[in-house]
């Protein structure tokens, strides 16, 4: 085997069989995703703001109060998650000892979510059917549970916070 069908292996391997992902790691990824998250969600809310301003039949039109609500849940629920990222890498680097699978999974979970709950509320008010939000719909639960899981082993973790925070507070610590 020739050194560059081994180099052409290594870069071939799939993300999952490598190791859960690093305190550092995490910690970048939610940053730049949350502070990205932010932008998008409240340049969506400007967005909606100026629709409405401009008295645009097709937001603020009684036949379109479906769309007007899904698209309101989208900017509410994007910008939410904009920040609950930002609170989770604080908090993945508050909790060194958190288990790297279960942080390299909430850290998806929280991820997928964020991406899934807004995009099924802006597509269910992209098309609307008789007054019921279009199938687009159908993203939101499974970014709800995924968003459950994420919170869950974040809370889960933070058993890990009070023995980490024992161990640097011992009373004599430093002192000889």
């Amino acid at each position: 085997m020739s050194a560059a069908s081994v180099s052409a292996t290594k870069v071939a391997s799939p993300r999952s069989s490598m190791a859960p992902d690093t305190v550092p790691l995490v910690v970048r990824r939610h940053l730049r995703f949350g502070w990205l998250t932010l932008l998008v969600f409240l340049t969506l809310g400007l967005v909606l703001e100026m629709l409405h301003g401009f008295k645009v039949q097709a937001y603020l039109s009684l036949m379109n109060e479906t769309r007007r609500l899904m698209w309101t849940l989208a900017h509410a629920h994007g910008t939410a998650l904009g920040l609950l990222n930002l609170g989770f890498a604080f908090s993945a680097g508050c909790v060194p000892l958190w288990s790297p699978g279960s942080r390299t999974i909430a850290s998806y979970s929280l991820i997928a979510a964020s991406v899934l709950m807004p995009a099924g509320f802006f597509l269910g008010g992209v098309w609307v059917y008789a007054a019921d939000p279009g199938l687009g719909i159908l993203l939101v639960p499974v970014g709800g549970i995924l968003l459950f899981v994420a919170v869950l082993l974040a809370a889960l973790s933070l058993g890990h916070l009070q023995m980490a925070a024992h161990d640097q507070s011992s009373p004599r610590r430093g002192i000889k």
